[in-house]
C-alpha cells in the first residue's frame, strides 16, 4: 500500500535539506489564544508528508494552520514514502507528519492483529509509540483510508453491486473476469491474502493484471478490468465509471493522525490538539475524496486546495 512503500527510504539524505524543527524557547507554551497574539509565535517547526496526494493534502493544511498561528513553518510536505518520514520524525528532521494508525501499529511497532475498532486501535497505537519512541499521535480521522476493490460501474449495475464475497464468487464463475492490482498488493500481509483468506477465494495469475496505480482506476472505469484493487478514499471513485466494494471489515483500519516528536507537542499540546481537532473532525470518507478529487481530478494544486479547506472550517 501507498502507506508502506519500502524503496523510498534510501532517498532520505539526498531529500532532506531541512532547518532545525523543534520548538524555540519563545514557544507559547500554553495555548492561549487570548487577543490578537498568534499562539504559534517564536516556535519553529519543519511539517513532512508521504508523496500521495491524501497526504500531501493533511500535510498542507497542517502546515498553513501552523502558519496562521504564527509558527515559523518549513514545509517538506511531498517528502517520500512512508519509511522516509518516519526515519526523518525519528531523528529529528522534521518534527511532524500525517501517518495511518493500521500503518503506525505493523509496520512502526511491528505488531500483528491490528483491532478493527478504530478507537482501541489509535489508542494503543498511540500509547506503544509514545513509549518506545517518544512520538505523539494527534487526533483521529473519522475517514479510513483502506485497501478496497471498486467494480466497473456498468458490471457493478448490472449484478446489483457487489460485496467482497459477490466478488470473489463472480470470479470463480467468470474465469476471464480480470482483477488489476499494483505490484506489490498480492505479497503484502494486509494485501490479498486478506481478501483470499475471508472469501474461501485463491485469485489465480490468470485473472490477475499488474498495473501503476493510476490505471487502474481508469482502466476499470473503462472495462478492461472489471475489479481493481483502490484507496478508498480516493476522489477517482466517484469522479470515474467505478462502484466500491462492499467490505465487511476484511481490511485493515487506516484512519489518520499526525505524528509529532513529543517533545515539540508538549510544548504547546493544548494548541496542537485544538487545531488537529478542526482539521480531522470534519474528514469523513466523503469529505476526504472530495479534497482529493479537487487534485487529482480537476486538477487545482494541493496548497491552494488546502488553504480553501482551511477558509471552509474558520482556521484561516
Amino acid at each position: 500500500m501507498r502507506k508502506t512503500p519500502m524503496a523510498l527510504a534510501l532517498g532520505l539524505t539526498a531529500t532532506l535539506a531541512l532547518s532545525a524543527c523543534g520548538s524555540d524557547d519563545g514557544g507559547s507554551g500554553g495555548g492561549d489564544g487570548g487577543g490578537d497574539e498568534s499562539r504559534l509565535d517564536g516556535v519553529s517547526i519543519t511539517v513532512g508528508s508521504k508523496d500521495f496526494t491524501e497526504n500531501i493534502l493533511l500535510g498542507e493544511i497542517f502546515a498553513q494552520a501552523l502558519e496562521n498561528e504564527g509558527a515559523d513553518v518549513t514545509n517538506q510536505t511531498n517528502l517520500g514514502g512512508t519509511n522516509v518520514n518516519r526515519e526523518a520524525l525519528l531523528s529529528g528532521d522534521i518534527g511532524v507528519y500525517p501517518e495511518y494508525n493500521g500503518t503506525g501499529w505493523t509496520v512502526h511497532l511491528g505488531q500483528e492483529d491490528p483491532s478493527q475498532d478504530p478507537e482501541e486501535l489509535y489508542t494503543v497505537t498511540a500509547e506503544r509509540d509514545l513509549e518506545e519512541n517518544d512520538i505523539a499521535w494527534i487526533g483521529r480521522s473519522p475517514f479510513n483510508d483502506t485497501y478496497g476493490f471498486a467494480a466497473n460501474g456498468d458490471l457493478a449495475q448490472e449484478e446489483g453491486g457487489f460485496d467482497l464475497q459477490g466478488m470473489a464468487d463472480y470470479l470463480e464463475a467468470n474465469p476471464d473476469t480480470t482483477v488489476c492490482l499494483e505490484t506489490e498488493f498480492p505479497d503484502r500481509p494486509d494485501g490479498l491474502v486478506l481478501f483470499e483468506e475471508a472469501t474461501g477465494y485463491e485469485v489465480p495469475q490468470s485473472q490477475i493484471n499488474i498495473l501503476d496505480t493510476g490505471l487502474i482506476y481508469t482502466e476499470t472505469a473503462n472495462g478492461a478490468c472489471q475489479f481493481g484493487e483502490v484507496f478508498t478514499t480516493d476522489g477517482r471513485i466517484t469522479a470515474l465509471n467505478l462502484e466500491l466494494v462492499e467490505d465487511p471489515g476484511v481490511f485493515i483500519l487506516y484512519n489518520v493522525s499526525y505524528t509529532m516528536q513529543n517533545e515539540i507537542y508538549e510544548a504547546n499540546s493544548e494548541v496542537y490538539d485544538e487545531i488537529v481537532t478542526a482539521i480531522l473532525e470534519p474528514l469523513d470518507n466523503d469529505k476526504m475524496a472530495e479534497l482529493n478529487a479537487q487534485v487529482d481530478v480537476d486538477g487545482d494544486p494541493a496548497d491552494s486546495v488546502a488553504e480553501d479547506y482551511l477558509e471552509e472550517i474558520g482556521l484561516n
